[in-house]
């Protein structure tokens, strides 16, 4: 399975890129290295790709996009129907599920070494029944157990194992982590029994061949593979994800589309031999048939899910619009229902809440969640307009963060705009992926707002190579930034308490209580004597924003 982009719909603007400029050319190291210096140029793009182009082009192409028949690159680079498609289409999610239920291993593009486990699976196909006949599927089973079905004949030993951890778990009278890490260990000693008595425990990353650090990257990996297909299979609109319990679900109105793909979708690998008859098949943007295919299950559901008679003489393309225009218009009544919730200040103590569970490490996806609660946090705190860069689900949860290269939030407050940074990185990594980049968004949005804009970026914690870098640049006017760079970094805890001063005030905070915030800002960089003192006051300022504001 691929976890390069980790996220799919990252691979669509790159698929686009590619098409565009390389169609009918040899993927060759020229044109690979052609094609990431446009792409590392690319607003939609977060990486850099530097120290050896080529190979980074490969493994932006030729993993996911070729793997799922988007693209071919052989004799020269082309898009795949499945790929233009994936470009066109409005319905997304079925474009990916088409391709998803086709990826088997083996097959032309992937045969697996001598060494190698004995694979005859389709895995998304097989890892969606496993969902679908285990209720819900947490994190760690998917990790442990949902990785080792790479034969689909050994799936009901794949269920008895996951029934197994179950029963072992609630007999556990301890921890669920000690528990979690000897049951790991035990699982994964049995799995590579082989490789062990060997003594072939040297991994690619490092010399050391002890079995702690054999066992740890192993784990790691699959770890790495899990989180992949949850991400994957959510992008196919079947499956829900529980960040509070880490597990996937099929989402109960899709219950029936998911029972007809099991039914009808073959398991055996095809064309395993035959390169041709497989790239065909695999391009082929209009099979494996889904239940969105037949007209009378699209009309029942639309008259099911909103009481709405279809017209007889309506094709199965105006059937799929009106579906999807009645889900949008389901999607923006719950989105705007949890805005008006958070208004009303009715989601304090859960967005409060939230912050701890993300603090602690008990949600599945963290960076996403911490940016979908600060958008919460920011709505309740004042009245401007504010703005996700986030996917939003067909029921309004955050699905995944939307394109790269704009500010993971933006409040608009009429005549001037403040873009919010989240991040849970920190030390010297926190200011090599946020410096600059938090700068270049800040720039970008007073180009494209033409209004006076702010920063504000925070994290559980501040490195210090950020203050002094948001310090400077206070007093640098730089052009390609739109002039001086107001940016204020505060730490989470901060912002949380800026929150509750907010939630107890007897009043709503206006845009000049948010406003008056930067513009301290700017005056105490021009007194404070360095960085440090700037920041230090900055966080004493923030921790009484509306007591320094109350006539505003």
């Amino acid at each position: 399975m691929t976890t390069s982009p980790r996220t799919p719909g990252k691979m669509i603007p790159e698929i686009a890129l590619l098409a565009e400029h390389f169609s009918g050319q040899k993927w060759n190291n020229d044109s690979q290295t052609a094609f990431m210096r446009l792409l590392s140029e690319a607003d939609f793009y977060e990486g850099k790709g530097q120290n050896d182009p080529a190979f980074s082009a490969r493994d932006r192409i030729n993993r996911a996009p070729k793997a799922l028949g988007f693209v071919s690159l052989n004799p020269v680079v082309s898009l795949t129907p499945a790929g233009e498609q994936l470009l066109t289409a409005k319905r997304k999610d079925e474009v990916f599920l088409r391709q998803l239920l086709k990826f088997q291993v083996p097959s032309p593009y992937h045969k697996p070494s001598p060494k190698a486990a004995h694979f005859c699976v389709k895995p998304y196909l097989e890892l969606l029944r496993l969902v679908r006949r285990m209720g819900t599927l947490k994190f760690d089973e998917l990790q442990l157990f949902g990785m080792q079905l790479t034969d689909y004949h050994n799936f009901d030993l794949i269920v008895d194992k996951i029934n197994e951890f179950r029963k072992a778990k609630a007999e556990c009278e301890g921890g669920y982590k000690k528990f979690r890490t000897d049951y790991f260990h035990r699982e994964l000693t049995s799995l590579y029994r082989d490789s062990i008595a060997s003594g072939e425990t040297r991994t690619r990353e490092s010399n050391d061949a002890s079995l702690k650090k054999f066992l740890t990257t192993r784990a790691r990996n699959m770890r790495d593979y899990a989180d992949s297909c949850f991400r994957y299979l959510r992008a196919t609109g079947l499956v829900a994800v529980s960040h509070v319990g880490k597990s996937l679900s099929i989402v109960p109105e899709r219950m029936a589309d998911v029972d007809f793909i099991l039914n009808s979708v073959s398991r055996d690998p095809v064309f395993v031999n035959d390169r041709k008859a497989y790239v065909e098949y695999l391009g082929n943007s209009e099979t494996p048939a889904l239940l969105t295919d037949d007209r009378n299950a699209l009309a029942s559901r639309i008259k099911k899910e909103f009481g709405v008679a279809v017209r007889e003489e309506a094709s199965i393309i105006e059937l799929k619009d009106q579906l999807a225009f009645f889900i949008e218009q389901k999607k923006n009544k719950s989105i705007s229902e949890q805005v008006a919730a958070i208004k009303d200040y009715r989601l304090y103590d859960d967005i409060q809440y939230t912050y701890n569970q993300i603090i602690e490490g008990e949600l599945y996806d963290a960076p996403l969640m911490l940016e979908w609660n600060t958008w919460r946090a920011m709505t309740m705190l004042d009245g401007g307009d504010i703005k996700a860069n986030l996917n939003f689900d067909d029921y309004g949860n955050a699905l995944s963060a939307a394109s790269g290269n704009v500010s993971d939030i933006v409040c608009n407050y009429g005549d001037f705009c403040v873009c919010v940074e989240v991040t849970l990185s920190s030390g010297q990594r926190q200011y090599e992926m946020e410096g600059e980049p938090v700068t270049r968004h800040l720039g970008r949005l007073k180009k494209s707002t033409g209004k006076p804009c702010y920063c504000l970026f925070l994290a559980p914690t501040i490195n210090d190579a950020c203050v002094s870098h948001f310090y400077t640049l206070h007093h640098l006017n730089l052009s390609i930034y739109g002039g001086k760079s107001t940016i204020i970094p505060l730490p989470l805890a901060v912002f949380r308490k800026m929150l509750e001063d907010s939630y107890k005030a007897d009043y709503v905070p206006n845009a000049a209580h948010v406003r008056k915030l930067f513009q301290m800002s700017e005056t105490l960089s021009e007194q404070a004597a360095n960085e440090r003192e700037w920041y230090e006051q900055m966080k004493h300022y923030a921790l009484e924003w509306l007591s320094n504001n109350i006539n505003l």
